[in-house]
């Protein structure tokens, strides 16, 4: 019998001996202080900029150092946060903002309104997302006084704050938010709740963030990214452990606090320690879905599309991609659960356990004649790799001819750019995901466009949906809004522009001394916890 280093260590924090793994980390690190927390987050950090990278971790970085004008608190509804009061004139077309009192950059200097002006100006820069649309229909952003700034419109915009809430427009200083975002900044010095540590920043070993001692919150208690970002810690510390299990040994043992992406096999250690707890922070998490290519036989035909939507047991790719039930669920709607848009509109292919037989028959009115469907099986993301496997013998089952094809994700990411049939190296199908969030916004989330052969890999077009996008930015009210959505999603779920797969959430591990985390969508932010000795 081989034992795998992984089962191991398992054994060993199972058995309490987990001490003895992380001894270079201690010997790296002072003693534990109540005062400060040690975090080990989801990836390394190696671009600080988060105009610059699209990175996770840069985001979580410019949550700490930097602040927004305006953030989404938990019902999804922006609320200021730089700003003080805004206001917008008789015809909607102009928008002006005042600052709240007590802004102040880390090098002692007050935050102004030419700061923000150059942020938003930089953020409409970017090529992802929807600031350059945005950006056409701007006449003008001016600086009317230090604290006050205008955005004039060429015509109206019912979208402009939930924009500015929704698209993290993190505010800089004038001279960084000038540079392109092509070009990184890396003075991190912003206005928000934490310092970065330059002098303690140990780049592929730890980064150190320490209390701002000058910031004034928001006095509205915490709401998700909403609300007063108070910090009842001196310094926060991010641990680069790359190994996953030395990062929970280290967290069994108390040299760390909190680990963002424990190993699910190891949840059920991580129960049994009295002294650790799992905690789900963005309960929204991420939808798993696949996508077919338009282009080629079989799909080509909608029909055969719309049998992916029948065929589909939710419940039991979840089963295969993560395990745990209790951290996982089914999606229907094109906006995801969580986003105000979610809505019930033309589901009714959704069925507990799926419909084989339905899905079958629509296969053959598509006039499936047994072509090829090659899947495209990432080998190194376990989750997509087990869900492919399913796929393929749950397509098998209903008489498809479906064949995996394993490589790495990068060679993956590169066969699907190939348009043509799989005799010429062409595919039929991948899997991959977002996070549940990020489907609320059909600008923001422009891959999924169906604009055909110029869009996204697979390549699916619909005019009728694109027409309706395009006026997405034009509808002023939420209701509005919603209305749109479920028109938007009536053709979705006709011409079938994803299939889902379900959703999954991740929990997070800590140690029970570290208490008040607030959960976010996609983020994790450090203001209001708590750590006691």
């Amino acid at each position: 019998m081989t034992i795998s280093r992984r089962d191991l260590i398992k054994a060993g924090i199972a058995a309490g001996t987990a001490l003895s793994l992380p001894s270079v980390l201690r010997a790296q690190t002072a003693p534990a202080d109540a005062r400060i927390a040690r975090m080990v987050m989801g990836g390394s950090l190696s671009a600080f900029d988060p105009y610059y990278s699209t990175a996770t971790i840069a985001y979580n970085h410019a949550f700490a150092i930097y602040d927004t004008l305006f953030g989404f608190d938990s019902k999804n509804m922006p609320q200021p946060q730089m700003v003080g009061q805004w206001g917008v004139s008789d015809d909607k077309k102009t928008y002006t903002f005042e600052l709240r009192d007590d802004l102040g950059w880390h090098d002692g200097t007050p935050v102004t309104a030419a700061d923000c002006v150059a942020s938003i100006r930089r953020w409409g820069q970017r090529e992802t997302g929807p600031g350059p649309q945005v950006m056409q229909r701007v006449k003008d952003i001016s600086k009317k006084d230090e604290r006050t700034f205008i955005i004039a419109l060429k015509e109206p915009l019912g979208l402009l704050i939930e924009i500015l809430a929704s698209e993290r427009i993190f505010v800089m200083r004038e001279r960084d938010a000038s540079l392109p975002p092509t070009e990184q900044v890396t003075a991190n010095i912003g206005s928000g709740p934490f310092k970065f540590n330059h002098a303690l920043a140990k780049p592929g070993a730890s980064f150190t963030y320490d209390r701002n001692e000058q910031y004034v919150p928001r006095n509205e208690p915490p709401d998700g990214l909403a609300g007063g970002k108070v910090v009842n810690v001196d310094r926060v510390i991010w641990d680069n452990i790359a190994d996953q299990q030395t990062a929970l040994a280290a967290l069994q043992t108390g040299e760390v606090d909190f680990v963002q992406t424990p190993p699910s096999d190891f949840y059920s250690v991580i129960e049994s320690d009295p002294n650790l707890e799992l905690q789900v922070l963005d309960k929204g998490g991420e939808d798993m879905f696949l996508r077919m290519n338009a282009l080629q036989k079989p799909f080509d035909n909608v029909k055969a599309r719309q049998a992916m939507l029948h065929l589909i047991d939710q419940e039991a790719m979840m089963r295969a991609a993560h395990g745990d039930p209790r951290y996982t669920g089914t999606v229907t709607s094109r906006w995801g659960n969580s986003p105000p848009y979610s809505n019930d509109e033309n589901t009714g292919w959704f069925k507990k356990g799926g419909d084989p037989d339905r899905a079958k028959q629509l296969f053959k009115e598509a006039g499936y004649a047994g072509e090829k469907v090659v899947i495209l099986q990432p080998t190194d993301w376990a989750a997509t790799s087990n869900a492919s496997q399913l796929l393929a013998a749950t397509l098998r089952k209903i008489g498809v001819n479906a064949e995996l094809a394993p490589s790495d994700s990068s060679a993956l990411r590169a066969r699907r750019e190939n348009k043509g049939p799989v005799e010429n190296g062409g595919w039929s199908i991948f899997i991959t995901g977002s996070s549940d969030d990020s489907f609320r916004d059909p600008i923001a989330s422009a891959y999924l466009a169906p604009t055909g052969e110029k869009g996204w890999a697979g390549w699916v077009k619909n005019d009728e949906f694109e027409a309706l996008r395009a006026k997405w930015l034009d509808v002023e009210t939420l209701e509005e809004r919603k209305a749109m959505a479920r028109e938007m999603q009536r053709l979705w779920w006709d011409f079938v522009g994803i299939v889902f797969l379900g959703k999954s959430v991740r929990p997070i591990a800590r140690r029970k001394t570290l208490t008040g985390l607030i959960g976010v969508p996609d983020f994790v932010v450090m203001w209001n916890m708590q750590k006691a000795s």
